[in-house]
This record gives C-alpha cells, sequence and structure tokens, in this order.
C-alpha cells in the first residue's frame, strides 16, 4: 500500500522540479530578464510633477525609519553598557514607532497595488536576493519568493508579486518582534540572543523599507499622466498619517 503511494509523491516532486526548469529555460530563451522585465540598475528617473509626489512619502517613511533606528540603536547601546532598566525603556518607545511604520508600508503597499493596473508601460522589477537579508525567519520567506517569482513571466504580475512579498515580509518582521518584544516583558527574560534578533529584525525591515520606496518610484516613472493625481491624492492621506517628517523639517 505505500508502494503506489511513494510513486505518486515522487511523480509529484519531480512535476514541480519540471515545471521549474521549464520556467527558467523559458526565462532565458525569452531574455525577459534582458528585454521584457528588466532588472533596475538604478534610480528611476523622475521629473519635477513626479518628484514632487514622491519626496513627502519617501521623506516620512525615511524620518520614521532613521527614528526607530535610532532608539534601537540607543537600547542595544544601554543594553551594552550595563543600563538595562534604560535599554528596555528605549525598546518600549520602538514598538509603537514600528507599529506606526509598519502600518503605513502596509498601505503603502496596497495604494500601489490599486494603481498598477494604470501602468502604460513595461515596469522594471527589482529582484531581491535572500542572502541580503539577516533573520533567519525572512531569508527562508525571501527563498521561497524567489522560487515563485521563477515561474512569472508578465511583467506586471510579477511586480504585483514583488509588492506582495514586500507587505507580507514587514508582516511578518513585525509579528516576530512583537513576539519576542512580549514574551521578554511579561518575564524580564532578555538574553543575548534575543538583542541581536532585534538588530536583525530592524536591518531586514528597513531593506523592507528602502525596497517599498524603490517600487513606489519605479510605479511614479511608469504611470501615465492622466493617473498622477489620483495616486497623489492616496499617498497624501498617507502622509497626513503621521507628522514626524514635518516637524523635524520645519513644517517644509
Amino acid at each position: 500500500m505505500n508502494v503506489p503511494y511513494s510513486r505518486k509523491h515522487m511523480k509529484w516532486l519531480l512535476g514541480a522540479g519540471a515545471l521549474i526548469v521549464l520556467g527558467t529555460i523559458l526565462r532565458w530563451i525569452l531574455r525577459l530578464n534582458a528585454t521584457d522585465a528588466p532588472r533596475m540598475a538604478g534610480l528611476a528617473q523622475l521629473g519635477p510633477e513626479r518628484d514632487a509626489i514622491y519626496q513627502p512619502i519617501a521623506l516620512e517613511i525615511e524620518t520614521q525609519a532613521a527614528i526607530l533606528g535610532i532608539s534601537l540603536n540607543d537600547a542595544i547601546e544601554e543594553r551594552d553598557a550595563g543600563q538595562l532598566e534604560i535599554a528596555w525603556r528605549l525598546v518600549r518607545l520602538s514598538v509603537s514607532e514600528w507599529d506606526r511604520l509598519a502600518e503605513i508600508l502596509g498601505l503603502l503597499s496596497i495604494a500601489m497595488s490599486r494603481h498598477l493596473g494604470n501602468a502604460r508601460t513595461v515596469i522594471p522589477v527589482r529582484g531581491v536576493a535572500a542572502d541580503r537579508f539577516k533573520s533567519r525567519v525572512m531569508a527562508d520567506y525571501v527563498r521561497m519568493h524567489e522560487l515563485f517569482d521563477q515561474l512569472v513571466f508578465r511583467t506586471r504580475l510579477r511586480f504585483q508579486l514583488h509588492l506582495r512579498m514586500l507587505r507580507r515580509a514587514a508582516e511578518i518582521l513585525n509579528r516576530e518582534f512583537r513576539r519576542d518584544y512580549r514574551y521578554a516583558d511579561r518575564t524580564e527574560d532578555r538574553p543575548s540572543e534575543m538583542w541581536e534578533r532585534f538588530d536583525y529584525y530592524f536591518h531586514d525591515f528597513d531593506l523592507v523599507v528602502k525596497e517599498t520606496l524603490l517600487s513606489c518610484r519605479t510605479l511614479l516613472a511608469c504611470l501615465p499622466h492622466s493617473s498622477l493625481p489620483a495616486f497623489a491624492a492616496d499617498l497624501k492621506s498617507l502622509v497626513r498619517r503621521g507628522v514626524r517628517s514635518t516637524v523635524l523639517t520645519g513644517g517644509r
């Protein structure tokens, strides 16, 4: 009875492997990486009108990411100096900032997905390699995404998959950070490994932040002029959710 099941299981594995190999061969034959789905070599070029749409949301997100990074770095430094109570107070402050930034990233990703259908040109798609991430959970997740990415050829669908990956990555990191924080806050068990994970989580979260902003910039460069007002309105609503960038830049 076990033999037929094993054969079926083996056929399923061979079939999945054949699909992956076929997808890789087709991508090479069609040269999609070089033409129809170019990988971004640098920043997408924006004119003054599109740059004016991009800069406020970029400033808001980059400012909040910087505040989060400073809070966590200060917490780790205080912990290394033996100031454990001060260090944990800084971690508590970081939690709300992390939540705030994760919410804006998620909403930005949703807004981009909503306007993606208006793009009239081929959308360059960035590849995010798993070895750029430090945390185990993110490296495993991105590695799985890379597998699916090999089977998708349409550039618009690949960009949509990329946005979904970034949104899910932010959710995963937020969940993992909060889970470690809640456990340590409740039990006061705060080993060195936990602090190392905090450092890894922020490194990966900051990478997701940068990739999300690059995706926003790319989409802006590909949208027709007629679609800009609606997209700009959505981004403005996200900026109004935060006031830190306005305060730190003197209201500019």
